[in-house]
């Protein structure tokens, strides 16, 4: 062990914690002369780092948007796909439900119509070439007179 002017051993822990101790009050001296210098250019590198970090930021995002863009229009796509596909089946049961049950379908529907007024039309050109009969004029019966209104009616 080192010995001090005054021959008594030196403590190694108690070195270590002065030089440290030293150490920090040299780097506290120092950034009082030079802090605000320091000081100015931790500023800069920030600004600095923060335009960098902003730009990424702002890149990160148009990417993401342009790529949830496309998933939405292939999820509207293949959503309106299968609502189709879902409207079709749909359609098919309720017709068989409907058969099943006698209703007639629409083009059923609308040949009957069409057979109705064929036969709506026939029916008024048989009338309008048919002789008319005469109806026989007869008197209409007579009213009965009106009695007079008694106060209490009135």
């Amino acid at each position: 062990m080192a010995t001090h002017d005054d021959d008594k051993p030196r403590d190694p822990i108690k070195d270590s914690a002065q030089q440290i101790w030293l150490a920090g009050l040299g780097a506290f001296a120092k950034m009082q002369q030079e802090g605000s210098k320091a000081f100015e250019a931790l500023v800069k590198d920030g600004a600095g780092l923060q335009k960098k970090t902003q730009q990424a930021a702002e890149e990160t995002l148009s990417q993401a948007q342009t790529r949830m863009a496309g998933l939405a229009s292939e999820f509207g796509a293949k959503t309106s796909a299968g609502w189709g596909k879902l409207e079709n089946i749909f359609e098919e049961r309720v017709a068989r439900a409907l058969e099943h049950l006698g209703v007639p379908a629409a083009d059923e529907v609308a040949a009957l119509r069409a057979r109705v007024e064929a036969l709506e039309a026939q029916l008024k050109a048989r009338q309008a070439t048919a002789p008319r009969k005469t109806a026989s004029r007869t008197a209409p019966p007579a009213e009965a007179p009106k009695r007079p209104r008694r106060r209490s009616e009135r």
